[in-house]
């Protein structure tokens, strides 16, 4: 009887493993591999070159779920605390990273525009960019 309960549980709770989403920071081909720190320094504008390219970091919309599950997991600051930090900056001549309203439009903005640097769902990653680092919840 305790292995068919076990068994019953594994059967409902396996399957949701599975269902966890993956997301990936990307980069067109031309940039090199990057760090976690390096790339919440890229975007938070301490890191402003990589090799010989201006780095051009490309959000997607504030309050987006996928930009707030980045900037928890990656830049480890929740919206209220980036918004400080931004306002902060303003005031020394730095501005926020781009932003794009879609996945699709982050994903086309990194494969034209060397230096760039976005977040997609893992699911969307093709031959056209580089995987820099992934994620999951």
């Amino acid at each position: 009887m305790k292995k068919i309960a076990i068994a019953s549980i594994m059967l409902v709770f396996v399957p949701l493993l599975s269902l966890a989403n993956e997301y990936a920071v990307i980069s067109n081909k031309n940039i090199k591999e990057l760090s976690e720190s390096e790339i919440k320094a890229i975007f938070l504008k301490k890191l402003t070159f990589i090799d010989n390219f201006a780095a051009v970091p490309v959000n997607l919309e504030a309050g987006d779920s996928l930009r707030v599950k980045f900037e928890e997991k990656l830049l480890d600051m929740s919206f209220e605390r980036l918004k400080s930090y931004w306002t902060k900056e303003h005031y020394l001549g730095h501005r926020p990273p781009v932003n794009m309203k879609s996945e699709e439009s982050v994903k086309a903005f990194v494969k034209k525009v060397d230096g760039a640097i976005g977040y997609i769902n893992a699911n969307s990653v093709d031959d056209s960019v580089k995987v820099l680092y992934k994620w999951s919840d």
